[in-house]
């Protein structure tokens, strides 16, 4: 060894340059190719953390996104808080120092809590701080709550991008299983995306000794790549971690070094046809007395420090395992110098493989650790019989702990994918998929290389329906295990979280409170919630849950993989946002016009100028809205419909398209024809609702609400270019290249006559929901017989260059019909009357088209559709639901928009709230919606609307359509 813990040779890193860096505030050096961590190691570094808790003294455990304890703020240009050192790589300058250690890491004063320990156990929070009252305890709490700070400026330079791709298969991981899995299905001509999360692909092989095909394994790895790269069918993404799995094989996928030196990170959204997760598996810890003094190390993390580093973490280790794989972790410190004092394995019989590697060391079989010593830094051991006895103690500055290993099942479950748990290798393995994915690899539960290499060539031969190729010889190791989840003879604290402080006392706490499920035992311990997500201890939790119930553990289970994998920077996910922008409102060729006629004009949305309402004088709001609703009801009214978003959509393949956007189907549309429909989001929530109009074979129009056209645009070109990229389809916007005048009411098909028009406007010639081209009033117009305030309507669409002579034209022969220009409050009236839904109102981010009577909106045809299983699975989930329905105040007064409805008007929790309240000038009286809990079954009850102050106001709960329920005036 030289000075220090690092080694004379060997390891990853490049000698010839040195780097200089600082952990609070003590400068230190490295080189290129170390993490802060290796670096920490290296220049002999043991205490780096204080724990959350009760502000244990901590190191470094593991290597790599495992790390559970030593967690660490940037400062400076890199500033960023709560990153494992073991992620960390090292630069020039570097300025990293401990968090939640005040004054210091050394000298700490929230070790006392360490005193008081049976005084905070898991859930204490639930049940203290309430005397006199939350807010006395407020502001120490809420001072010594959190790790590192926020950065207080963003990046000084460098922006952050997002990209989307596509692909028929996305491997996640470049391990020896990843490589095979890519090098298959790329050779059999598939577009291949493979995505690793290190700083350099082969998984675990940079941090072990292993040979593929007689030579170094790292030179099989070089020579894969190589020939991936050469491929234009294959995108490698190093240093890029897959941490989300969505529905319909979505992906995000964040790349933290991209090639171009401007970006600081770059999110990609994928999408793929088939997904294999060759994610590998992580180490777990083992489970017993003080098993958190800095020096107790994952057993494959002191490997990595000293194969991929060239650093030794100690220079007398103790070996404290369950299987065979410490044993080659033995191997290996003994070959880079280290002692090794004794192998202590719980195991009453060591497969003579593991034995044959390790010549010459002490085998302490069935025996445990069941204390660590230390203070600041381990300084032995004590060893004795599993069912206890006298203990024998060995004095050492390092243990290397495995309890086995878990296969990375975290995308695998975000896709909805099963889990089993696996007797033989004492972990959960991949099950049922849910979506088109394949593991393979250690994640797949091939823990030894030879059978990774090969589990990866068949995941892609199966998918390419093709010969996998010849597996290479590469020898190692079995795998053997018999689990231990706990030490129950342990001494002292048994840290089953290291992140969070949670022990084995905690979760026998929980059990005894009454949470028996490990759900409930995770939030009642916080077991399993810090950034890390229990990515070391989660089994060993589940495995001390199932020894106190008697369970088998799969009767346990385990708990829920949410995204992000691992912690990902917001500006990655938001993506590249520079600078301010204006923003100038929109206006159709009628605002003079308008504003000319004393209109009192809103933004419509999407920044578009429109009339509110027309006063006359001595008009207020009401008078004049009455006014112009009686218009349309009984005679006739004009609107300006332009502001609508509007598409055309052309290609063969537009049909299906909109069969996959809309939740009803589109594609059996007949030319001139049309249908209202629904998009839905990806979590089955709806986006717009709007018609659709079929022009001929292959061109379509789409017409969409005001407010949400420019975000319906993006999310039909995210569909196109993300999902569908090889559809023959082309969306262009029209909204300004068609304006309309909506002529509505008794006598809509009067004024059309007068106007002069080519089209037959007969009902049987001219149906409702069709379409027509043709001249009106000798403009080229095209004509859609489509209704949103529930009368007889025609909307005549022309160019913008003759938007004004028709309104003049249409405004001169209406003159004898009494005809009104219409504003949106008289608009919002209307719809009201009829029931109609308003995406600003009734769709409030909660209610789906069923809650809104509208399923027979949602196809039973089709097998998919945008949003279908989301729709699904949170129906399935039971439980009430607020449902649309109509209101009629009693006594007949207005109710304010968004006023709660509670049982008998008591002061609880609400039961639903009332989405509108207008004047219907058709029944004389005050009319609403609102959504309210199982409303369906409650028409005719009566309701109670509780407003602040505590008054309460009756109504009687309707049918949501207070005019016309049959339509028959739409359809006249």
């Amino acid at each position: 060894m030289t000075a220090g813990n690092r080694l004379a040779t060997g390891g990853r890193i490049d000698r010839s340059r040195p780097l200089n860096f600082t952990f609070n505030g003590k400068p230190y050096s490295g080189f290129e190719g170390d993490t802060l961590a290796s670096a920490l190691l290296a220049n002999g570094v043991r205490l780096t953390a204080r724990s959350f808790k009760y502000h244990r003294p901590r190191g470094i455990v593991g290597a790599g996104v495992e790390e559970p304890s030593t967690l660490v703020e940037l400062r400076g240009e890199d500033a960023s808080g709560n990153r494992p050192a073991s992620t960390v790589p090292l630069t020039e300058g570097l300025a990293a120092k401990a968090v939640n250690c005040w004054p210091s890491l050394a000298f700490d004063i929230g070790a006392v809590n360490q005193f008081a320990s049976r005084f905070i156990p898991a859930g204490f929070y639930y049940k203290t701080f309430k005397w006199p009252n939350w807010h006395f305890y407020e502001r120490p709490i809420r001072k010594a709550a959190g790790l590192a700070a926020a950065p207080s400026e963003p990046p000084a330079t460098g922006h952050y991008e997002t990209r989307y791709g596509h692909c028929d298969v996305l491997v996640a991981g470049a391990g020896p299983a990843g490589l095979m899995a890519a090098l298959t299905a790329a050779r059999a001509g598939l577009r291949v995306m493979i995505a690793d999360e290190g700083t350099e692909p082969g998984g675990s092989l940079p941090s072990r000794r292993l040979t593929i095909g007689g030579t170094d394994a790292l030179e099989w790895v070089d020579a894969t790549v190589a020939e991936l790269s050469a491929m234009p069918n294959v995108t490698h993404l190093q240093n890029a971690t897959v941490w989300g799995y969505r529905e319909h094989n979505y992906l995000m996928v964040t790349e933290r070094a991209p090639a171009n030196p401007s970006l600081l990170e770059r999110t990609w959204r994928v999408r793929a046809g088939h997904v294999i997760t060759a994610t590998g598996a992580i180490e777990r810890g083992l489970v017993f007395g003080n098993n958190d003094r800095p020096g107790v190390m994952l057993a494959s993390a002191v490997q990595t420090y000293v194969n991929r580093y060239s650093v030794a973490p100690g220079k007398r280790a103790v070996i404290f395992t369950n299987n065979n794989s410490a044993y080659a972790v033995v191997a290996d410190l003994a070959a880079a110098g280290v002692e090794v004092r004794a192998i202590v394995d719980s195991r009453d019989a060591v497969p003579d493989e593991a034995r044959a590697i390790v010549h010459g060391i002490e085998i302490m079989a069935g025996k445990v650790v069941t204390e660590a010593q230390g203070g600041r830094q381990l300084r032995g051991v004590a060893v004795a019989s599993k069912s206890g006895g006298s203990a024998r103690i060995l004095s050492c500055d390092l243990l290397a702990m495995s309890g086995g290993w878990n296969p990375t099942v975290h995308l695998w479950s975000q896709s909805r994918s099963g889990l089993r748990y696996d007797d033989p290798l004492a972990t959960f393995l991949p099950d049922a998929p849910a979506q088109a994915v394949s593991a393979a690899g250690a994640a797949n539960g091939a823990l030894t290389l030879q059978d990774a290499l090969r589990s990866g060539a068949e995941a892609a031969a199966r998918i390419t329906g093709t010969e996998g190729p010849d597996i290479p010889d590469a020898p190692d190791l079995p795998y053997a295990i018999e689990p231990l989840w706990r030490v129950e003879t342990a001494k002292g604290k048994a840290f089953l979280d290291l992140q969070n402080d949670v022990t084995v006392d905690d979760i026998h706490l929980a059990l005894r409170e009454g949470y028996s499920n490990v759900e409930h035992v995770k939030r009642y311990t916080t077991g399993g919630m810090g950034f890390d997500q229990g990515k070391t201890g989660n089994i060993n939790i589940i495995g001390t849950v199932a020894l106190a119930q008697g369970l088998a553990m799969d009767q346990v289970g385990t708990t829920t993989f949410r995204a992000p994998y691992s912690p990902v920077s917001f500006g990655a996910i938001g993506g590249l946002r520079e600078g301010t922008v204006a923003l100038p409102y929109r206006h159709t060729p009628i605002t003079e016009w308008n504003l000319a006629q004393g209109a009192f004009m809103y933004e419509a949305g999407a920044r578009w100028r429109r009339p509110g309402f027309f006063p006359r004088a001595g008009e207020g709001l009401q008078e004049a809205t009455n006014r112009e609703c009686r218009a349309v009801r009984f005679g006739v009214g004009v609107y300006d419909g332009s502001p609508l978003g509007t598409f055309e959509l052309k290609g063969r393949d537009v049909g299906r398209f909109l069969d996959y956007l809309y939740s009803n189907v589109m594609s059996s549309l007949k030319p001139g024809h049309g249908r209202y429909g629904l998009m839905l989001s990806d979590d089955g929530l709806i986006m717009d609702d709007g018609v659709c109009f079929r022009l001929d074979d292959h061109r379509w129009i789409v017409s969409t609400s005001t407010g949400h056209a420019d975000a319906i645009n993006g999310h039909m070109e995210e569909m196109l270019q993300t999902r569908f990229p090889e559809w023959n389809v082309f969306i262009t916007p029209v909204t300004s290249q068609w304006n309309n005048a909506t002529i509505c009411g008794p006598k809509a098909r009067e004024v059309m006559t007068a106007l002069g028009t080519d089209i037959d406007l007969a009902p049987e010639a001219f149906p409702f929901m069709t379409v027509r081209d043709g001249t009106v009033a000798g403009l080229p117009a095209r004509v859609v017989r489509v209704s949103f305030t529930g009368e007889l309507s025609f909307e005549v669409n022309v160019a913008p260059r003759h938007m004004r002579t028709l309104w003049a034209k249409v405004m001169e022969a209406g003159q004898p019909l009494g005809i009104l220009p219409v504003g949106s409050e008289a608009s919002h009236v209307l719809r009201v009357e009829k029931g109609f839904l308003s995406l600003g109102h009734e769709v409030d981010g909660t209610v789906d088209a069923y809650d809104l009577g509208m399923g027979w909106a949602m196809s039973k045809k089709k097998p998919d559709y945008l949003g279908k299983r989301a729709v699904q699975i949170r129906r399935e989930a039971g439980g009430a639901r607020r449902e649309l329905v109509g209101v009629t105040p009693e006594p007949d007064r207005q109710i304010p928009e968004g006023a709660p409805l509670t049982p008998g008007g008591r002061k609880e929790k609400t039961e639903g709230f009332v989405t509108a309240c207008v004047w219907s000038v058709v029944h004389e009286r005050w009319v609403g919606l609102a959504l309210l809990e199982n409303g369906h079954t409650r028409h005719g009850e009566t309701a109670h609307v509780r407003l602040k102050g505590g008054e309460v106001i009756p109504v009687r709960v309707t049918p949501p359509c207070h005019y016309d329920p049959d339509g028959d005036k739409l359809r006249s």
